[in-house]
């Protein structure tokens, strides 16, 4: 388990100073903008994806993870529950710390979303995670970065370590990364995140899972 808190650590760094190197934010985040009109390709008011991919998936996150909750507390003399009970306390506490984290972040690394952003006909500069703004660039604090809203489903990657099978383990980890990057992506076409906003929340959602893991 340490080996691969390390080599996803090492993975987050260098995914940070790729994406921060190179244009690849830009190159992919132009295809979702029509500079003529300079509206991004989906509406953020848009129905049915605005519910399909932000309010009613987050609130479909919350009754599972709640769900999990009310068999742990309820069901916990149950002989099948008793198996599984390590994975739902993982399952659990990540779908609490992951959010949480992430968004913890969003507070301190100040960096805008592509909407915000000059080359989208915003105010604020393109900046590195580890730069600060022009001395003479007086704005308030921005939070989007990493991607707060896809972490919910990124945090599903703790179910993983719910399953025993091999097959099973592979459906979950292919459905979590289906929602997580359903709900980035979704992000993305509003102008709201950029890509690495998004694969850095994956990253840092796959530490923390194992972080969590590791120490129960």
């Amino acid at each position: 388990m340490n080996k691969q808190i390390a080599i996803t650590v090492l993975l987050l760094i260098i995914s940070i100073m790729l994406f921060s190197l190179t244009n690849i934010d830009f190159i992919v985040q132009d295809a979702f903008y029509n500079q003529q009109s300079q509206n991004w390709i989906l509406n953020r008011d848009l129905e049915p994806y605005k519910f399909i991919f932000y309010d009613g998936i987050k609130e479909l996150l919350i009754l599972v993870a709640f769900s999990f909750l009310i068999f742990l507390i309820f069901l916990k003399k149950n002989h099948t529950l008793q198996v599984y009970r390590k994975g739902i306390i993982v399952v659990i506490l990540s779908a609490i710390f992951v959010p949480l984290s992430v968004g913890g972040l969003k507070k301190v690394t100040n960096m805008p979303c592509p909407k915000n952003e000059v080359h989208y006909g915003g105010v604020y500069p393109s900046t590195k995670v580890w730069e600060s703004y022009p001395k003479a660039f007086n704005q308030s604090s921005i939070q989007c970065f990493p991607a707060g809203h896809a972490s919910g489903g990124f945090a599903l990657l703790s179910l993983f370590f719910l399953f025993k099978s091999k097959r099973n383990k592979i459906i979950t980890i292919m459905g979590a990364l289906l929602v997580g990057w359903s709900m980035g992506f979704y992000k993305m076409l509003i102008g709201d995140h950029f890509l690495s906003h998004t694969f850095i929340t994956m990253i840092l959602a796959w530490l923390i899972v194992l972080i969590i893991k590791n120490i129960y």
